[in-house]
């Protein structure tokens, strides 16, 4: 009598995070630096957009 065993794929790696807090503070600091040039006021409405999700990160 044989036993067939069902082969199960890998289970994926752990995820690890793409940025450090240190990086979305950076990139938040860059952005507020940006804003400040800014003379359009949509691009500055997606800058502060951007700003304010990369603040719900730190």
């Amino acid at each position: 009598m044989t036993t067939m065993t069902e082969e199960r794929p890998p289970e994926p790696s752990r995820a690890r995070a793409l940025l450090s807090t240190a990086d979305f503070r950076l990139l938040r600091t860059a952005l507020t630096a940006y804003a400040r040039t800014v003379e359009d006021r949509d691009e500055l409405a997606r800058i502060n957009a951007l700003h304010h999700r990369l603040g719900t990160y730190t």
